[in-house]
């Protein structure tokens, strides 16, 4: 069997082997400090986002212990603001509860996709993960992970606690103040629009192969065509949709770009 060729240099993109040197020197204690300084600028959509929350819950009948306690148990801003949303329309508890579920399914796919880069941790250290896996921190993560592959299992962690670290910790002081000072934010200050942003921010770097970009605008399209159904039905329609069009793309792709 003949060796592996060496891969070519792609000349029209800038070289990775000094940035791909710098993140390998990092110790995990800078690693971890790198994390943190990548996770900032969310802040600018994790905060307000945060805050419309506690807002929005206190106005749903929730007093501030259960605000808090559904912000730090449960973690995930999309399922907290379908509970919610189901609430004030008075949906029965097992919608609810399922409908919180399948909008965290996405978990799943993340923990698949990180499963490879952070295989090697400790049963403590791979439930603090789960724990603290949000969006945000897979966004964060699961690029720096692709992008440097040769990190240590210590850098990816450290790497992966400084983005959690910045983004979990903020989100819940946002909620308190949400549903504390909720009463003293002016109506005219459009906190929603932290919503359509976060998302935007994490998706569109992501979008790289033309897989990635059909399961993004088939489910765009199936979400806007199923919008009229109730308790947000559409967005669990169409959030398989997209990944099923994404697979079959990435099947159809995968054997030409391989040949």
């Amino acid at each position: 069997m003949s060796p592996t060729p060496e891969p070519r240099p792609d000349h029209r993109q800038p070289p990775a082997d000094a940035a791909s040197a710098k993140a390998l020197a990092r110790s995990p204690r800078a690693a971890f400090f790198y994390g943190i300084t990548q996770a900032l600028p969310f802040l600018i959509v994790i905060i307000p986002f945060a805050v419309l929350f506690g807002v929005v819950a206190t106005e749903a009948g929730l007093n501030v212990r259960q605000v808090m306690g559904f912000s730090v148990l449960v973690l995930a801003g999309a399922s907290q603001f379908t509970a919610v949303q189901l609430l004030q329309d008075n949906a029965p508890t097992i919608v609810i509860i399922l409908s919180g579920l399948a909008v965290n399914l996405r978990m799943a796919m993340y923990s698949a996709s990180l499963m490879p880069w952070l295989r090697d941790a400790t049963a403590k250290q791979k439930a603090w993960i789960s724990y603290a896996l949000i969006d945000q921190t897979f966004a964060l993560s699961i690029q720096h992970f692709e992008r440097h592959p040769k990190l240590t299992i210590n850098q990816r962690l450290a790497y992966f606690a400084g983005g959690a670290l910045v983004l979990c910790g903020p989100w819940m002081l946002s909620t308190w103040a949400g549903a504390t000072l909720g009463d003293a934010i002016p109506d005219d200050i459009a906190l929603d629009f932290a919503l359509p942003i976060t998302f935007l921010a994490m998706i569109a770097p992501m979008l790289r192969t033309t897989a990635h970009l059909a399961a993004c605008f088939v489910a765009i399209a199936a979400a806007l065509l199923l919008a009229g159904m109730p308790s947000g039905l559409g967005l669990l329609i169409a959030a398989p949709l997209g990944m099923a069009t994404g697979a079959v793309v990435e099947a159809r792709t995968q054997p030409r770009s391989e040949a």
